[in-house]
Protein backbone atom coordinates (compact mmCIF):
# COMPACT_ATOMS: atom_id res chain seq x y z
CA UNK A 1 0.00 0.00 0.00
CA UNK A 2 1.24 3.47 -0.94
CA UNK A 3 0.54 6.73 0.85
CA UNK A 4 -2.37 8.51 -0.81
CA UNK A 5 -0.51 11.81 -0.61
CA UNK A 6 3.25 11.28 -1.05
CA UNK A 7 3.14 7.68 -2.43
CA UNK A 8 5.73 6.36 0.05
CA UNK A 9 5.33 2.70 1.05
CA UNK A 10 3.19 2.24 4.16
CA UNK A 11 4.78 -0.15 6.61
CA UNK A 12 3.59 1.05 10.04
CA UNK A 13 0.19 0.21 11.53
CA UNK A 14 -1.73 2.62 13.73
CA UNK A 15 -5.01 0.83 14.48
CA UNK A 16 -6.72 -2.44 13.57
CA UNK A 17 -10.46 -2.63 14.28
CA UNK A 18 -11.01 -5.86 12.39
CA UNK A 19 -13.93 -5.98 9.95
CA UNK A 20 -17.00 -3.76 10.08
CA UNK A 21 -19.86 -2.62 7.87
CA UNK A 22 -19.93 1.03 6.73
CA UNK A 23 -20.97 3.03 9.79
CA UNK A 24 -23.77 4.94 8.05
CA UNK A 25 -25.28 1.89 6.30
CA UNK A 26 -28.41 1.70 8.48
CA UNK A 27 -30.60 -1.31 7.85
CA UNK A 28 -34.31 -1.71 7.21
CA UNK A 29 -36.09 -4.64 8.81
CA UNK A 30 -36.12 -6.53 5.50
CA UNK A 31 -32.33 -6.17 5.33
CA UNK A 32 -31.85 -8.20 8.50
CA UNK A 33 -32.39 -11.47 6.60
CA UNK A 34 -29.82 -10.57 3.93
CA UNK A 35 -26.01 -10.81 4.02
CA UNK A 36 -24.33 -7.66 5.28
CA UNK A 37 -21.21 -6.29 3.61
CA UNK A 38 -18.14 -5.93 5.85
CA UNK A 39 -14.78 -4.33 5.05
CA UNK A 40 -11.45 -4.28 6.89
CA UNK A 41 -11.14 -1.23 9.14
CA UNK A 42 -7.43 -0.62 9.57
CA UNK A 43 -5.25 2.49 9.70
CA UNK A 44 -1.63 2.96 8.72
CA UNK A 45 0.68 5.93 9.21
CA UNK A 46 3.09 7.28 6.60
CA UNK A 47 6.45 8.01 8.21
CA UNK A 48 7.38 10.28 5.28
CA UNK A 49 4.51 12.82 5.52
CA UNK A 50 2.76 11.52 8.70
CA UNK A 51 -0.62 11.14 7.06
CA UNK A 52 -2.74 8.59 8.93
CA UNK A 53 -4.94 6.75 6.45
CA UNK A 54 -7.32 3.86 6.07
CA UNK A 55 -6.82 0.92 3.78
CA UNK A 56 -9.33 1.79 1.06
CA UNK A 57 -11.66 -1.12 0.36
CA UNK A 58 -15.07 0.57 0.13
CA UNK A 59 -15.71 3.01 -2.70
CA UNK A 60 -17.06 6.51 -2.12
CA UNK A 61 -20.23 5.88 -4.14
CA UNK A 62 -21.03 2.94 -1.83
CA UNK A 63 -20.48 5.03 1.31
CA UNK A 64 -22.39 8.15 0.22
CA UNK A 65 -25.41 6.66 -1.48
CA UNK A 66 -28.76 8.39 -2.08
CA UNK A 67 -30.06 7.24 1.34
CA UNK A 68 -26.99 8.52 3.25
CA UNK A 69 -28.45 9.00 6.72
CA UNK A 70 -26.39 11.81 8.24
CA UNK A 71 -28.21 15.15 8.24
CA UNK A 72 -26.23 17.99 9.80
CA UNK A 73 -29.31 19.97 10.86
CA UNK A 74 -30.28 17.29 13.38
CA UNK A 75 -27.87 18.82 15.91
CA UNK A 76 -28.78 22.21 17.37
CA UNK A 77 -25.18 22.56 18.54
CA UNK A 78 -23.90 22.15 14.99
CA UNK A 79 -26.47 24.58 13.60
CA UNK A 80 -25.31 27.26 16.04
CA UNK A 81 -21.68 26.48 15.19
CA UNK A 82 -22.44 27.07 11.49
CA UNK A 83 -24.39 30.28 12.16
CA UNK A 84 -21.56 31.63 14.31
CA UNK A 85 -19.03 30.88 11.56
CA UNK A 86 -21.05 32.85 9.01
CA UNK A 87 -21.50 35.78 11.41
CA UNK A 88 -17.71 35.92 11.76
CA UNK A 89 -16.53 35.18 8.21
CA UNK A 90 -18.82 37.59 6.33
CA UNK A 91 -17.35 40.78 7.84
CA UNK A 92 -13.85 39.27 8.05
CA UNK A 93 -13.74 38.75 4.28
CA UNK A 94 -16.10 41.58 3.36
CA UNK A 95 -18.54 39.26 1.61
CA UNK A 96 -21.67 40.68 0.00
CA UNK A 97 -24.03 40.48 -2.93
CA UNK A 98 -21.23 40.45 -5.50
CA UNK A 99 -19.34 37.63 -3.77
CA UNK A 100 -19.59 33.92 -4.49
CA UNK A 101 -19.37 31.14 -1.91
CA UNK A 102 -18.96 27.41 -2.54
CA UNK A 103 -19.41 24.76 0.14
CA UNK A 104 -18.04 21.32 -0.66
CA UNK A 105 -20.19 18.63 0.98
CA UNK A 106 -22.96 21.06 1.87
CA UNK A 107 -25.09 18.24 3.31
CA UNK A 108 -28.65 19.47 3.97
CA UNK A 109 -27.88 23.19 3.70
CA UNK A 110 -27.26 23.64 7.43
CA UNK A 111 -24.58 26.31 6.71
CA UNK A 112 -25.27 27.82 3.28
CA UNK A 113 -28.77 28.84 4.31
CA UNK A 114 -27.07 31.54 6.40
CA UNK A 115 -25.50 32.99 3.24
CA UNK A 116 -28.81 32.76 1.36
CA UNK A 117 -30.56 34.77 4.08
CA UNK A 118 -27.90 37.48 3.69
CA UNK A 119 -28.31 37.66 -0.08
CA UNK A 120 -24.81 36.26 -0.76
CA UNK A 121 -24.72 34.02 -3.86
CA UNK A 122 -23.61 30.48 -3.11
CA UNK A 123 -23.39 26.96 -4.46
CA UNK A 124 -23.42 23.64 -2.64
CA UNK A 125 -21.58 20.53 -3.80
CA UNK A 126 -23.27 17.41 -2.42
CA UNK A 127 -23.24 13.92 -4.01
CA UNK A 128 -25.83 12.31 -1.69
CA UNK A 129 -29.27 12.81 -3.22
CA UNK A 130 -31.23 12.91 0.04
CA UNK A 131 -29.21 15.63 1.71
CA UNK A 132 -28.80 17.52 -1.58
CA UNK A 133 -32.57 17.59 -1.96
CA UNK A 134 -32.96 18.95 1.56
CA UNK A 135 -30.51 21.76 0.75
CA UNK A 136 -32.34 22.64 -2.47
CA UNK A 137 -35.60 23.00 -0.55
CA UNK A 138 -33.92 25.83 1.36
CA UNK A 139 -33.21 27.73 -1.85
CA UNK A 140 -29.59 26.58 -2.20
CA UNK A 141 -28.32 25.69 -5.69
CA UNK A 142 -26.62 22.27 -5.51
CA UNK A 143 -24.38 20.27 -7.82
CA UNK A 144 -24.93 16.58 -7.08
CA UNK A 145 -21.37 15.49 -7.74
CA UNK A 146 -18.13 14.59 -6.01
CA UNK A 147 -15.66 17.46 -5.90
CA UNK A 148 -12.22 17.38 -7.50
CA UNK A 149 -10.14 19.03 -10.21
CA UNK A 150 -12.52 18.06 -13.00
CA UNK A 151 -15.59 19.69 -11.42
CA UNK A 152 -13.51 22.67 -10.25
CA UNK A 153 -12.36 23.24 -13.83
CA UNK A 154 -15.93 23.24 -15.10
CA UNK A 155 -17.00 25.70 -12.41
CA UNK A 156 -14.12 28.03 -13.27
CA UNK A 157 -15.01 27.83 -16.98
CA UNK A 158 -18.59 28.80 -16.09
CA UNK A 159 -17.36 31.89 -14.23
CA UNK A 160 -18.13 30.33 -10.85
CA UNK A 161 -14.77 30.66 -9.14
CA UNK A 162 -15.24 31.39 -5.45
CA UNK A 163 -14.29 34.17 -3.08
CA UNK A 164 -14.76 31.65 -0.28
CA UNK A 165 -14.66 27.85 -0.42
CA UNK A 166 -15.87 26.03 2.69
CA UNK A 167 -15.35 22.39 3.55
CA UNK A 168 -16.52 21.20 6.96
CA UNK A 169 -15.70 17.62 7.88
CA UNK A 170 -15.17 16.61 4.27
CA UNK A 171 -11.36 16.48 3.98
CA UNK A 172 -11.25 13.14 5.79
CA UNK A 173 -13.88 11.71 3.42
CA UNK A 174 -11.80 12.22 0.26
CA UNK A 175 -10.09 9.15 -1.26
CA UNK A 176 -7.86 11.20 -3.61
CA UNK A 177 -6.61 13.95 -1.32
CA UNK A 178 -4.24 15.47 -3.88
CA UNK A 179 -6.96 15.80 -6.53
CA UNK A 180 -9.34 17.32 -4.00
CA UNK A 181 -6.93 19.99 -2.75
CA UNK A 182 -5.80 20.79 -6.29
CA UNK A 183 -9.49 21.25 -7.09
CA UNK A 184 -9.82 23.75 -4.25
CA UNK A 185 -7.02 25.82 -5.79
CA UNK A 186 -8.57 25.60 -9.25
CA UNK A 187 -11.98 26.79 -8.02
CA UNK A 188 -10.58 29.67 -5.91
CA UNK A 189 -10.42 33.23 -7.19
CA UNK A 190 -7.16 35.18 -6.83
CA UNK A 191 -7.32 36.71 -3.37
CA UNK A 192 -9.94 34.15 -2.31
CA UNK A 193 -10.03 32.16 0.91
CA UNK A 194 -10.51 28.49 1.76
CA UNK A 195 -11.66 27.37 5.20
CA UNK A 196 -11.67 23.70 6.10
CA UNK A 197 -12.67 22.10 9.38
CA UNK A 198 -11.58 18.60 10.30
CA UNK A 199 -11.03 16.57 13.50
CA UNK A 200 -7.51 17.09 14.78
CA UNK A 201 -5.38 13.94 14.84
CA UNK A 202 -3.62 15.25 17.94
CA UNK A 203 -6.91 15.23 19.88
CA UNK A 204 -7.89 11.82 18.51
CA UNK A 205 -4.68 10.40 19.96
CA UNK A 206 -4.80 12.42 23.17
CA UNK A 207 -8.38 11.37 24.05
CA UNK A 208 -8.34 7.86 22.49
CA UNK A 209 -11.12 8.81 20.09
CA UNK A 210 -10.72 5.64 18.02
CA UNK A 211 -14.47 5.51 17.46
CA UNK A 212 -14.10 8.39 14.98
CA UNK A 213 -12.47 5.83 12.67
CA UNK A 214 -14.86 4.48 10.05
CA UNK A 215 -14.81 3.68 6.37
CA UNK A 216 -16.15 7.08 5.31
CA UNK A 217 -12.96 8.60 6.77
CA UNK A 218 -10.07 7.83 4.45
CA UNK A 219 -7.55 10.11 6.21
CA UNK A 220 -6.79 11.65 9.62
CA UNK A 221 -4.89 14.91 9.76
CA UNK A 222 -2.38 16.87 11.75
CA UNK A 223 -1.82 20.50 10.79
CA UNK A 224 1.74 19.57 9.84
CA UNK A 225 0.47 17.17 7.18
CA UNK A 226 -2.29 19.46 5.91
CA UNK A 227 0.30 22.20 5.53
CA UNK A 228 2.45 19.87 3.39
CA UNK A 229 -0.47 18.78 1.21
CA UNK A 230 -1.60 22.34 0.58
CA UNK A 231 1.94 23.49 -0.24
CA UNK A 232 2.26 20.75 -2.85
CA UNK A 233 -0.90 22.10 -4.50
CA UNK A 234 0.34 25.73 -4.50
CA UNK A 235 -1.87 26.73 -1.60
CA UNK A 236 -0.78 28.17 1.75
CA UNK A 237 -2.28 27.84 5.22
CA UNK A 238 -2.12 31.32 6.72
CA UNK A 239 -4.21 30.89 9.88
CA UNK A 240 -5.73 28.20 12.09
CA UNK A 241 -8.28 28.04 14.88
CA UNK A 242 -8.65 25.25 17.43
CA UNK A 243 -12.31 24.29 17.90
CA UNK A 244 -14.11 22.11 20.46
CA UNK A 245 -16.30 20.43 17.82
CA UNK A 246 -16.05 16.66 17.29
CA UNK A 247 -13.83 16.27 20.32
CA UNK A 248 -11.29 18.80 19.05
CA UNK A 249 -11.06 20.12 15.50
CA UNK A 250 -9.01 22.55 13.47
CA UNK A 251 -10.31 25.25 11.17
CA UNK A 252 -7.61 26.18 8.68
CA UNK A 253 -7.61 29.29 6.52
CA UNK A 254 -5.79 28.96 3.20
CA UNK A 255 -5.10 31.03 0.11
CA UNK A 256 -3.11 30.85 -3.09
CA UNK A 257 0.61 30.39 -2.43
CA UNK A 258 1.44 33.82 -3.90
CA UNK A 259 -1.18 35.65 -1.81
CA UNK A 260 0.34 38.50 0.21
CA UNK A 261 -1.49 37.78 3.48
CA UNK A 262 0.88 37.22 6.38
CA UNK A 263 0.76 33.92 8.26
CA UNK A 264 -0.58 33.94 11.80
CA UNK A 265 1.74 32.77 14.60
CA UNK A 266 -0.98 30.26 15.48
CA UNK A 267 0.05 28.04 12.56
CA UNK A 268 3.52 27.43 13.98
CA UNK A 269 2.10 27.21 17.52
CA UNK A 270 -0.16 24.28 16.60
CA UNK A 271 2.53 22.49 14.59
CA UNK A 272 4.93 22.88 17.54
CA UNK A 273 2.30 21.45 19.91
CA UNK A 274 1.90 18.46 17.60
CA UNK A 275 5.63 17.87 17.62
CA UNK A 276 5.78 18.04 21.42
CA UNK A 277 3.03 15.43 21.60
CA UNK A 278 5.03 13.12 19.36
CA UNK A 279 3.03 13.22 16.14
CA UNK A 280 6.24 12.77 14.19
CA UNK A 281 7.48 9.84 16.29
CA UNK A 282 6.40 6.33 15.34
CA UNK A 283 6.22 5.26 19.01
CA UNK A 284 3.19 7.52 19.47
CA UNK A 285 1.27 5.53 16.87
CA UNK A 286 2.45 2.07 17.85
CA UNK A 287 0.99 2.22 21.35
CA UNK A 288 -2.46 3.51 20.36
CA UNK A 289 -3.96 0.04 19.76
CA UNK A 290 -3.52 -0.85 23.43
CA UNK A 291 -5.42 2.25 24.50
CA UNK A 292 -8.26 1.58 22.07
CA UNK A 293 -8.57 -1.97 23.39
CA UNK A 294 -8.80 -0.64 26.95
CA UNK A 295 -11.80 1.53 25.95
CA UNK A 296 -13.49 -1.45 24.27
CA UNK A 297 -12.88 -3.70 27.28
CA UNK A 298 -14.20 -1.03 29.65
CA UNK A 299 -17.45 -0.73 27.72
CA UNK A 300 -18.01 -4.48 27.57
CA UNK A 301 -17.30 -4.92 31.27
CA UNK A 302 -19.74 -2.14 32.14
CA UNK A 303 -22.57 -3.51 29.98
CA UNK A 304 -22.12 -7.03 31.33
CA UNK A 305 -22.14 -5.75 34.91
CA UNK A 306 -25.36 -3.83 34.27
CA UNK A 307 -27.03 -6.88 32.74
CA UNK A 308 -26.05 -9.11 35.64
CA UNK A 309 -27.36 -6.52 38.08
CA UNK A 310 -30.69 -6.38 36.24
CA UNK A 311 -30.28 -2.71 35.35
CA UNK A 312 -31.84 -1.53 32.11
CA UNK A 313 -29.44 0.18 29.70
CA UNK A 314 -30.28 2.15 26.59
CA UNK A 315 -28.21 4.34 24.30
CA UNK A 316 -28.72 7.71 22.69
CA UNK A 317 -27.40 8.88 19.33
CA UNK A 318 -27.23 6.49 16.37
CA UNK A 319 -23.95 8.07 15.35
CA UNK A 320 -21.30 6.63 13.06
CA UNK A 321 -18.77 6.80 15.90
CA UNK A 322 -21.12 4.75 18.04
CA UNK A 323 -21.32 2.09 15.35
CA UNK A 324 -17.54 1.81 15.23
CA UNK A 325 -17.39 1.38 19.00
CA UNK A 326 -20.25 -1.12 19.24
CA UNK A 327 -19.03 -3.24 16.34
CA UNK A 328 -15.45 -3.39 17.59
CA UNK A 329 -16.72 -4.40 21.03
CA UNK A 330 -19.17 -6.92 19.56
CA UNK A 331 -22.15 -5.39 21.35
CA UNK A 332 -25.58 -6.75 20.35
CA UNK A 333 -29.15 -6.05 21.52
CA UNK A 334 -28.77 -8.46 24.46
CA UNK A 335 -26.47 -5.90 26.10
CA UNK A 336 -27.89 -2.74 24.53
CA UNK A 337 -31.54 -3.24 23.55
CA UNK A 338 -32.15 0.03 21.68
CA UNK A 339 -30.77 3.41 20.66
CA UNK A 340 -32.68 6.68 20.28
CA UNK A 341 -31.97 9.34 17.70
CA UNK A 342 -33.56 12.62 16.63
CA UNK A 343 -32.92 11.97 12.92
CA UNK A 344 -36.08 10.68 11.27
CA UNK A 345 -33.86 9.18 8.55
CA UNK A 346 -32.55 6.66 11.12
CA UNK A 347 -35.69 5.94 13.15
CA UNK A 348 -37.29 2.56 12.48
CA UNK A 349 -34.02 1.20 11.15
CA UNK A 350 -31.24 -0.86 12.71
CA UNK A 351 -27.61 -0.07 13.39
CA UNK A 352 -25.22 -1.72 10.92
CA UNK A 353 -23.47 -4.76 12.32
CA UNK A 354 -25.01 -4.77 15.78
CA UNK A 355 -28.62 -4.69 14.48
CA UNK A 356 -29.71 -2.60 17.48
CA UNK A 357 -33.08 -0.93 16.68
CA UNK A 358 -33.31 2.87 16.41
CA UNK A 359 -36.26 4.58 18.11
CA UNK A 360 -37.41 8.21 18.37
CA UNK A 361 -36.05 10.34 21.23
CA UNK A 362 -39.11 9.82 23.44
CA UNK A 363 -38.50 6.07 23.92
CA UNK A 364 -36.59 6.42 27.25
CA UNK A 365 -39.67 8.04 28.81
CA UNK A 366 -41.60 4.84 28.02
CA UNK A 367 -39.00 2.28 29.13
CA UNK A 368 -37.27 4.29 31.89
CA UNK A 369 -33.76 2.80 31.64
CA UNK A 370 -31.42 3.16 34.61
CA UNK A 371 -28.51 4.08 32.33
CA UNK A 372 -28.44 5.92 29.00
CA UNK A 373 -25.14 5.49 27.16
CA UNK A 374 -24.45 8.55 24.99
CA UNK A 375 -22.65 7.35 21.88
CA UNK A 376 -21.92 10.77 20.24
CA UNK A 377 -19.85 11.98 23.21
CA UNK A 378 -19.13 15.25 21.38
CA UNK A 379 -22.81 16.18 21.92
CA UNK A 380 -23.01 15.28 25.61
CA UNK A 381 -24.04 18.75 26.77
CA UNK A 382 -26.77 19.03 24.12
CA UNK A 383 -28.18 15.55 24.77
CA UNK A 384 -28.16 15.71 28.57
CA UNK A 385 -29.80 19.14 28.48
CA UNK A 386 -32.56 18.02 26.10
CA UNK A 387 -33.22 14.80 28.06
CA UNK A 388 -32.76 15.94 31.64
CA UNK A 389 -36.09 14.26 32.46
CA UNK A 390 -34.26 10.91 32.49
CA UNK A 391 -32.90 11.82 35.92
CA UNK A 392 -36.47 12.03 37.30
CA UNK A 393 -36.61 8.25 37.82
CA UNK A 394 -32.99 8.01 38.90
CA UNK A 395 -31.65 7.43 35.41
CA UNK A 396 -28.01 8.23 34.71
CA UNK A 397 -26.05 9.21 31.63
CA UNK A 398 -22.78 7.50 30.69
CA UNK A 399 -20.07 7.73 28.03
CA UNK A 400 -17.41 5.20 27.02
CA UNK A 401 -14.73 7.44 25.46
CA UNK A 402 -12.02 8.20 26.49
CA UNK A 403 -12.97 5.89 29.39
CA UNK A 404 -16.16 4.34 30.70
CA UNK A 405 -17.81 6.64 33.22
CA UNK A 406 -21.13 7.77 34.63
CA UNK A 407 -21.72 11.50 34.10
Amino acid sequence: MKCRHCFASLEESFLDLGFAPPSNAYLKRADLTEPERYYPLRLKVCTACWLVQAEAYAHANELFAADYAYYSSTSSTWLEHAACYVRDIVPRLGLGGSSFVIEVACNDGYLLKNFVSRGIPCLGIEPAAGTAGAAEKQGIPVRREFFGQELAGRLAAEGKSADLIIGNNVLAHVPDINDFVAGLRRALKPGGTITLEFPHLMRLIEWTQFDTVYHEHFSYFSLYTVNRIFACCLLRVFDVEELPTHGGSLRVFACHADDSRRASARVNDVISAEERMGLRRIETYCEFQRRADAVKDGLLSFLIEQKRAGRRVASYGAAAKGNTLLNYAGVKPDLLPFVCDAASSKQGKFLPGSHIPVFPPAEPAERKPEVVLILPWNLVDEITSQHEYIRQWGGQFAVAVPRMRIL
